[in-house]
């Protein structure tokens, strides 16, 4: 019996391993971008969008605002289900950029596929989310 539980704590701790290794990092690049696309994209939340934006893309996502003002996003609002990988990656050290495709499928509104170019920079000793924008 030993054996087997032995075995058992082995295979959890690989695994544990293996999770912790494919996450990334929220302080990186990579992470503020990812949490930026799920605030924009998929939550559809303007707080969580600024928090981790600047520059430009806090502009933006200022003008969309006064647009989209009088229109409440809650828990009827119809959210998209968003798929989503990364195509390029270019940059180092203080500036990122990355290249997505995107398929978006809308309850009953159907589904296209989009390119997001997202550009991330170290603002201070965190990375921001500095500009973005949108192709078909």
């Amino acid at each position: 019996m030993r054996a087997r539980e032995f075995g058992i704590q082995i295979f959890a701790l690989f695994l544990l391993i293996t999770v912790m290794a494919a996450c990334t990092p929220p302080n990186s690049a990579r992470g503020v971008v990812d949490r930026f696309i799920e605030a924009r994209y998929i939550l559809i939340d303007n707080q969580q969008m600024q928090a981790v934006c600047t520059g430009l893309a806090l502009d933006k996502i200022h003008e969309e605002m006064k647009l989209t003002e009088g229109q409440p996003i809650d828990q009827s609002t119809r959210k998209p289900v968003v798929h989503y990988s990364l195509e390029k990656t270019r940059g180092e050290g203080d500036k990122m950029t990355f290249l997505f495709k995107a398929r978006i499928d809308v309850p009953e509104g159907g589904t296209f596929k989009k390119f997001w170019m997202i550009t991330a920079k170290k603002d201070g000793d965190v990375w921001k989310v500095s500009n973005y924008s949108e192709y078909d």
